[in-house]
């Protein structure tokens, strides 16, 4: 039987519907609109979002055939977080996007407070906007009552898959999974609860808190009246985590990155949390059977959203596809640099006050070698995070020998990618060019979804078990790096000047 998989992104819902072999029949996407209400402020209409979703969904298995669906599985845009109010099921405010920076004074005085550490301890991540915690608190704090409501046990928090089940369940299941609890500031991921110790120090009644689940797990039962019938939601993973999953980098030392609104890249650590001592993320790969496998993440805050700057923001494009044959044609001799800084800086920066920069520019400079380089951006951006995790893989733990630790090949001799930008030949051979290591493209390149469809099918029995799951996954093109050592470095160098440069602006 097929699974409908939901994956709700930054810009758009989109459903898939996928055969029991997992292989794509149908697809529908939305997109939805995005509100700015100051500068460093993101956020979306939650009740948009769930229509948008619900539209797609129908239209997927409509486009299908109407075939009878197994199960659901759902995969989101994480962090970005949704206040409703548990009897009327309506959103207090709009939802604060992942993106969304207006917590960060909040963070810093926090992080003066001496708390980061401990947190970092309980959560993998660092004190930063970006996590749903300081944007939980912000809305206690900023809309009228709700504090109150919220004591009351009258107010429900969750991230988009909690609220996307919420209303898919008609209000019946308040749930999440691991994966986007552990994005939150307030879920321990070595004892795999939410902690208490957290929901009082950023001041959240763990009432609003929703229960927490595995990754292939039971979720709730859709409303009969969406589907015309109830289908069982059994699969839920943040998206990053589900694109893990879509790769099968079930492997410790396995890599994948994704290359969507942002890029993300998440290296398998296995059974072991390791702490980055390069400021990147711990966090949870996947749990299944009760289980968590873990992952060193590093964030990048603008990919795609680069090139939809250079389509909405500055009009020098129509479509996304026009940017490979203007980076094709710009001038060789021309070294501009593009520092996408527009929301701040990720991994392993994180630092919230920078803003974009272009360098280099010249009379001669225009579109195309603009177009490049918001292209290499993404590769530079890239490198940055696989040189912090190349540190972080090699540096011995004091709590468990590192050979026993890391048995697998060395991070990074492959790189696994997916996304809407990976399908862009020019910019996977630059990111193989200036990482200097094989970039490999999957047959399916809609691994999130895949992801969220294969724990959907895993739990309710019509998908294998990870390792036969894995044995399938196809290779549709490896780029292989061509570009000279020497120029690679320079080429690094250019793009590590520029970026110390936005952070003493």
């Amino acid at each position: 039987m097929p699974i409908l998989a939901i994956d709700q992104g930054t810009t758009s819902s989109r459903a898939l519907v996928f055969s029991d072999d997992l292989q794509v029949q149908a697809v529908a996407q939305q997109e939805f609109d995005q509100h700015f209400p100051r500068s460093g402020w993101v956020e979306h209409d939650a009740d948009e979002i769930w229509a948008s979703a619900a539209a797609v969904a129908r239209a997927a298995v409509e486009r299908a055939g109407n075939p009878p669906i197994a199960s659901i599985g759902i995969t989101n845009q994480r962090e970005t977080t949704v206040i409703w109010d548990r009897h009327s099921g309506r959103p207090i405010h709009n939802a604060i996007v992942w993106q969304d920076r207006r917590t960060a004074e909040h963070c810093r005085h926090l992080r003066e407070q001496g708390h980061e550490d401990r947190i970092t301890d309980l959560t993998g991540l660092l004190l930063d906007p970006y996590f749903s915690a300081t944007k939980i608190a912000w809305l206690l704090d900023h809309v009228d009552g709700a504090r109150d409501a919220a004591r009351r046990g009258d107010l429900l928090f969750g991230t988009i898959d909690s609220w996307l089940i919420w209303k898919l369940t008609g209000g019946r299941s308040h749930v999440t999974d691991a994966t986007n609890a552990s994005r939150t500031l307030l879920f321990d991921i070595h004892a795999g609860t939410w902690s208490d110790e957290l929901c009082e120090l950023f001041g959240v009644p763990a009432s609003m808190l929703p229960e927490l689940r595995d990754c292939a797990d039971d979720f709730g039962q859709s409303r009969a009246d969406l589907f015309g019938r109830e289908i069982p939601i059994c699969g839920v993973a943040g998206d990053q985590q589900a694109a893990t999953v879509g790769q099968a980098c079930f492997t410790p030392g396995m890599l994948k990155s994704t290359y969507g609104t942002g890029c993300f890249a998440l290296l398998n650590t296995g059974e072991v949390a390791v702490r980055s001592q390069n400021r990147l993320l711990t966090t949870v790969a996947y749990r299944l059977n009760g289980r968590p496998t873990y992952a060193l993440e590093g964030s990048i805050f603008v990919a795609g959203a680069v090139v939809q700057w250079l389509r909405d923001g500055l009009g020098l494009i129509r479509d996304a596809r026009q940017t490979q044959p203007l980076a094709e044609s710009a001038e060789p001799s021309q070294d501009v640099v593009l520092v996408p800084a527009f929301t701040g800086l990720g991994a392993p920066y994180w630092h919230p006050e920078s803003r974009g920069a272009i360098f280099g520019i010249t009379r001669n400079t225009g579109p195309a070698e603009l177009a490049r380089a918001a292209l290499q951006s993404v590769g530079f951006q890239t490198r940055d995070l696989l040189e912090a995790m190349r540190s972080d893989w090699t540096r011995p733990s004091e709590a468990t020998d590192r050979d026993e630790r890391h048995s697998s090949s060395t991070p990074a001799d492959v790189l696994r990618v997916d996304g809407g930008m990976a399908t862009s030949d020019w910019t996977m051979q630059f990111l193989a060019d200036i990482l200097g290591a094989p970039v490999d493209r999957p047959a399916v390149t809609e691994t999130t979804a895949l992801g969220a469809a294969y724990l959907a099918g895993l739990q309710c029995g019509v998908c294998p078990e990870p390792e036969t799951f894995g044995q399938r996954w196809q290779l549709e093109r490896r780029f292989s790096p061509r570009m000279a050592p020497e120029l690679r470095d320079a080429s690094y160098e250019r793009w590590r000047r520029a970026v110390a440069a936005t952070m003493t602006v």
